[in-house]
């Protein structure tokens, strides 16, 4: 059989190639990341990595393990603008800068992001003082996080977390139960903004309601860590991206 002649193009990502390492029980992440990354000249990968049906300090710190080879399942022959660990608690306990530093030991990139320090980034861009946090986990997984954001400079007058370890589970919890939470933790005095931490929260579309109903900025974890790639990435946020962090134009 005689070759037929072909020529090469550009990759498929022609505006921006990123990648998301996804846990492998959450449901939430990937389907929020496919609407806010729906342009057609952006590229999105997705590998999974082990987590383990209960989330645990043990299990994440077992991801740490695991992280670069989830990193090198991604296409090995993309450059990446930026590639996103979906996974708060794991990049509290493991590390950011850890993080970052094995996911480039596997793949390609210019940019690492995680959920923490996009985070922390968004709440300084929008001027907050003070943050309360919603959590869904159990308090040895929740208490790491916020003794990171006091780490960070910002008091946490206020906390509220649903208890659960079955990570399974926590895709699961109504947005009309984090709605109600939210506004718990968003009422009590000195809370300046609200994050609603965990990538398998389902919490995109409540963010816009809450804040109109709060006065106060609210920020999710896949939101933010979005917004922080959109940036690394040199991307504009989607016209009906939800949140004042997208609409205020706020910068790393």
């Amino acid at each position: 059989m005689t070759p037929f002649p072909y020529d090469l193009t550009g990759p498929i990502g022609a505006g921006a190639t990123l990648g998301l390492i996804v846990l492998q029980v959450d449901e939430t992440i990937e389907q929020d990341f496919r609407r806010l990354f729906a342009a057609e000249d952006l590229a999105l990968y997705v590998s999974r990595i082990p987590s383990g049906d209960d989330l645990n300090p043990d299990t994440i710190a077992q991801m740490e393990a695991t992280l670069p080879r989830a990193a090198g399942l991604l296409p090995p022959a993309a450059a990446f603008d930026a590639v996103g660990y979906g996974c708060t608690s794991g990049t509290t306990l493991i590390g950011a800068h850890r993080v970052a530093e094995l996911v480039k030991s596997a793949a390609r990139t210019h940019h690492v992001a995680d959920p923490l320090t996009a985070a922390l980034a968004a709440m300084r861009a929008l001027g907050a003082r003070s943050v309360g946090i919603v959590s869904p986990y159990i308090d040895s997984v929740a208490q790491p996080i916020r003794a990171a954001f006091e780490r960070a400079g910002f008091p946490v007058p206020a906390t509220v977390s649903f208890g659960e370890q079955v990570e399974a589970r926590v895709a699961r919890i109504d947005p009309l139960s984090i709605r109600s939470a939210a506004l718990a933790v968003g009422a009590e005095p000195g809370v300046d903004a609200v994050f609603l931490s965990c990538t398998n929260l389902r919490t995109l579309d409540i963010l816009d309601e809450l804040e109109q109903t709060l006065g106060l900025p609210v920020v999710s974890s896949n939101q933010a860590l979005a917004w922080q790639m959109m940036q690394q990435a040199g991307l504009a946020p989607p016209p009906r991206a939800p949140g004042r962090l997208f609409r205020s134009g706020a910068q790393t």
